[in-house]
């Protein structure tokens, strides 16, 4: 039987540093994880990969509200906007996994999802927008935009107005028996990209999009937990979780029980800006029954599942 692995790939991946933030450089980096992927594939790994867009995104809605204050344009919704990074995201991954899959003789189908997530619209969340998205706007901007157009804005650390948007909780992934077909036929999917495109249901077996953005390591977490995985790898900037990172008495992590990551966890060890929703989102994936969490970087897949690096997490 063949094994099933749900990867995250971080959005950041795709972009090296503020001086490689082109097509063309998130392609190079799609092109180098996807060698490490395709590791993962020849040793016989079944794949789903989900995927980060926080910056693809932000770029998407800068570029609308350029657009609208230059020619008038219309600007483009959040969950069109994360329609559209799903799209373009998949689309060069998927090329240049194929690529690479092709170069090396494994014949294997690699296809994306547009896949939409449910959330509860009764989600605390939506009470209380946190997520900064798009750029900054003087105070008379923003008010207007509050007014006009529903939107939450804050004041952001001085740098000016700023949208915030709601970060619910993922509940339902929209195509799941689809990519669960398509994993059970051996063919690697791309999913679950940004978390999804957060819809709520209107009633009537009716979805509607909704201005929101969802967690893709929760998302990924979900994929996992409904797949029934047999890994869960989060692919991140590190090659392994930390105590006290960055701090003199920093202390690598290679190994970690359910109970040892729920006591750091509850300890502030893992920031909720960086390492604490990866090790939320593999908990709940133990929880339900999953058998290995893994965290790393992309370019030491191949080293962490021989367990020479990377965090590994297990009940």
């Amino acid at each position: 039987m063949s094994k099933i692995a749900v990867v995250a790939v971080g959005g950041n991946s795709l972009i090296k540093d503020a001086k490689h933030q082109s097509v063309e450089d998130q392609q190079l980096a799609l092109r180098e994880t996807s060698r490490y992927l395709a590791d993962m594939i020849a040793e016989g790994w079944d794949v789903a990969i989900g995927h980060g867009n926080g910056p693809q995104v932000g770029f998407i809605l800068r570029r609308s509200e350029i657009a609208n204050k230059v020619e008038g344009m219309h600007e483009i919704p959040l969950d069109v906007c994360g329609a559209d990074s799903q799209g373009a995201i998949g689309y060069e991954f998927q090329q240049a996994l194929q690529n690479e899959l092709y170069h090396r003789g494994i014949k294997k189908n690699v296809a994306t999802i547009i896949t939409q997530m449910l959330v509860d619209q009764k989600d605390p969340a939506f009470q209380n927008p946190s997520k900064p998205i798009g750029g900054f706007m003087d105070q008379t901007e923003g008010k207007r935009r509050q007014t006009e157009m529903g939107w939450t804005v804050v004041e952001d650390a001085g740098r000016g107005w700023r949208r915030v948007v709601p970060s619910p909780l993922p509940k339902e992934i929209v195509e799941l028996d689809t990519v669960k077909t398509l994993v059970n036929k051996g063919i690697v999917v791309i999913t679950v990209g940004g978390g999804g495109i957060p819809v709520v249901d209107v009633g009537e077996g009716e979805y509607r999009g909704t201005a929101a953005v969802i967690d893709k390591d929760f998302a990924s977490s979900l994929l996992a937990r409904e797949l029934k995985a047999d890994l869960f790898l989060i692919a991140t900037a590190v090659p392994q979780c930390a105590l006290n990172y960055n701090k003199p008495d920093q202390k690598w992590l290679d190994n970690l029980t359910l109970a040892e990551a729920k006591k750091y966890l509850a300890e502030g060890h893992f920031h909720k800006g960086s390492m604490g929703p990866k090790i939320q989102a593999i908990i709940w994936y133990l929880e339900a029954g999953g058998k290995e969490g893994l965290i790393t970087n992309p370019e030491n897949i191949g080293r962490a599942l021989r367990g020479e690096t990377g965090t590994r997490v297990t009940r």
